[in-house]
């Protein structure tokens, strides 16, 4: 395929779905492709186009960018230690009360089923136990008797 074949076409920005806009920024951002081979891998009308895409859907944070990356001051590290620090105990606290809310509609629902079933006479809660109906066979009318065996004393821990 040469590139006679297919002949160069300016096109304009408008002419490019924002889907395309992003694919190519992501591209570009995951080091897949450099803006000067967008430009003529696509036709694009100037590496300042995609530059501008790169900005505006990218995902670097253009404003709080540094030319070279500088290591952090002491004071620096621990004004963030402290800024993340506050962020933690802030969060411990929604935490914690989102765990007392909790607790307290436990508390009011259990307040409810007594309720509900001393209002309408009727059991709401299950009985805890194994339940073992479906490999038991009842061959004869006798009455069953259910055993109930702990963990401890099946070890004999008793």
């Amino acid at each position: 395929m040469k590139n006679s074949e297919f002949p160069y076409v300016k096109r304009t920005q408008k002419d490019y779905s924002m889907s395309f806009k992003l694919e190519l920024v992501s591209a570009i951002e995951n080091g897949e492709l450099t803006a000067t081979q967008a430009v003529e891998r696509y036709g694009i009308q100037s590496r300042s186009t995609v530059t501008k895409w790169v900005r505006k859907y990218g995902t670097f944070d253009w404003q709080n960018k540094t030319p070279y990356t500088m290591s952090k001051s002491p004071e620096q590290r621990l004004l963030e230690l402290e800024q993340e620090n506050r962020l933690l105990k802030k969060q411990k606290n929604t935490l914690e009360k989102q765990v007392e809310r909790a607790d307290k509609k436990a508390i009011i629902f259990d307040m409810m089923i007594d309720l509900a079933e001393k209002e309408y006479n009727i059991p709401i809660r299950k009985t805890h136990g194994p339940s073992n109906r479906h490999l038991q066979r009842r061959t004869s009318r006798e009455p069953r008797i259910h055993l109930w065996v702990t963990r401890e004393e099946q070890t004999g821990i008793l």
